[in-house]
């Protein structure tokens, strides 16, 4: 099928792993779009941007329940057929990950402050060795 990638392709471009995306699959976050003849995934482009969304909220603790729904509100978002009411819907969850993304990446700028602290620290207390 034209214009579309095998899973090893996603794997690299996203930085997921090969596992994750079959897991993915699986739980029905994100299917491929398409298979091959012999049953290979096949991603396309709309496919690896609903991938990278998900790379984005991982480090922010996001479930994958909370993934797929962010998921959804985006498609309906998108989507210029949508009733009011889903559109509305879909905004307010949308502004609830975004205050729960800052909110979680100021306490990551927190943690990471902790971490150079301790490793300046840690930098501070080596012997000095001599040449």
């Amino acid at each position: 099928m034209a214009g579309t990638m095998q899973i090893g392709e996603v794997a690299e471009r996203t930085s997921l792993s090969i596992r994750t995306l079959r897991h993915y699959d699986s739980v029905g976050l994100v299917v491929p779009s398409a298979r091959s003849a012999g049953g290979f995934r096949l991603y396309t482009e709309a496919d690896v941007e609903r991938l990278l969304v998900i790379r984005r909220m991982k480090p922010l603790e996001f479930t994958l329940a909370e993934m797929g729904e962010l998921l959804e509100a985006l498609d309906v978002l998108g989507n210029d057929d949508a009733d009011d009411e889903d559109r509305a819907a879909a905004t307010q969850f949308v502004d609830k990950c975004h205050d729960k993304a800052l909110d979680r990446c100021e306490t990551l700028r927190r943690h990471l402050a902790y971490g150079e602290e301790f490793a300046a620290l840690l930098a501070a207390r080596r012997p000095v060795t001599e040449l």
